[in-house]
């Protein structure tokens, strides 16, 4: 059940206030980054995604490529 809560979290969050849907790749090309990565960072306002585009070298290629898709 955490799982499907942050994965919910990830979703909102990346979308960074925008009306855009994420699709489940989308989601799931970044939620073994954001475990890595931005486990600590609270979901909303964008923030995951800020967290994510900061680490943007670090991010597999899958998730490099939603984070500049979300990126405004």
């Amino acid at each position: 059940m955490r799982t499907a809560r942050i994965i919910a979290a990830v979703l909102f969050a990346m979308v960074a206030g925008d009306a855009l849907a994420q699709t489940a790749s989308e989601r799931a090309a970044c939620q073994a980054d954001y475990q890595k990565f931005c486990s600590d960072v609270a979901p909303g306002g964008g923030r995951v995604l800020e967290c994510l585009a900061k680490q943007k070298d670090k991010l597999t290629p899958a998730c490099q490529k939603v984070v500049e898709t979300h990126q405004k």
